[in-house]
């Protein structure tokens, strides 16, 4: 796996992170404090400078209220769609 892969990822993790955040109406302070992190983390995160650990993934999505099955689901199918609208 290349940087740039990694970096999409990321990416996309972060769009995901986001979408699900503000579908649930909760702010990134308050994503953070139910997720035991800092708010500058959310923020990263959702603008794909960072990466989070599996047991950051997990305790993000318990504050959201989702599976971290789901939330990684989420952002390998939107992965994957990238990769074939790159493709074509």
């Amino acid at each position: 796996m290349g940087n740039n892969e990694v970096t999409e990822i990321a990416k996309i993790f972060g769009e995901v992170l986001r979408a699900v955040r503000t579908e649930r109406g909760i702010t990134q302070e308050e994503l953070a404090f139910n997720a035991q992190v800092d708010r500058t983390f959310i923020y990263r995160l959702e603008r794909g400078l960072r990466q989070p650990s599996i047991s950051t993934v997990i305790r993000l999505a318990k504050a959201l209220n989702i599976s971290a099955n789901e939330l990684v689901s989420k952002t390998e199918e939107k992965y994957a769609t990238s990769i074939l609208t790159t493709r074509a």
